[in-house]
């Protein structure tokens, strides 16, 4: 096919420039392949419709940083090796009553707050991030942060 012969001029003319942009995203060589491929194999299903429009490679780059965006949230990005294992759970984690009165406080808070509070304290992300997820001002989600954390503070601080 014509669209076939056309990504694949495209692929072998740029691979290396965007796997470069891949590693600058996520900083290891093996994620920054896998990063890459996702990112092609999405660009070849736009392929007719983006090559028309002439932004193959900002099209590409920003299915990059989203995607690298989306496996950083992935749980089993947190983790970390260990070569012991504990024998016991580890101690100092929430207890069960203890989470049930952080959900109850986060039900209570207004939707804004608490949507601002997940994402930014919660999920990890930038405040940055977070405006554009909600499409908010960068201010917005600060002041909503402040209210938020104080208003959580009030319920689920010790009686003093």
């Amino acid at each position: 096919m014509k669209h076939d012969a056309a990504f694949s001029d495209f692929v072998a003319a740029r691979q290396a420039h965007l796997r470069r942009i891949a590693y600058a995203l996520c900083g290891d060589w093996h994620r920054a392949d896998d990063l890459l491929q996702t990112a092609l194999t999405k660009l070849y299903v736009a392929w007719p419709r983006i090559r028309h429009e002439g932004g193959e490679e900002a099209y590409v780059r920003q299915i990059m940083v989203r995607a690298n965006i989306d496996e950083s949230r992935r749980p089993w990005r947190r983790e970390r090796p260990s070569d012991v294992l504990p024998d016991a759970p580890a101690e100092g984690g929430a207890q069960v009553e203890e989470r049930s009165a952080l959900f109850e406080a986060l039900q209570a808070l207004p939707e804004q707050q608490r949507k601002v509070v997940v994402l930014r304290h919660w999920l990890g992300l930038s405040v940055r991030e977070t405006a554009a997820e909600l499409k908010i001002s960068e201010g917005t989600v600060k002041s909503h942060s402040s209210r938020g954390l104080a208003a959580l503070e009030v319920v689920l601080a010790p009686q003093r």
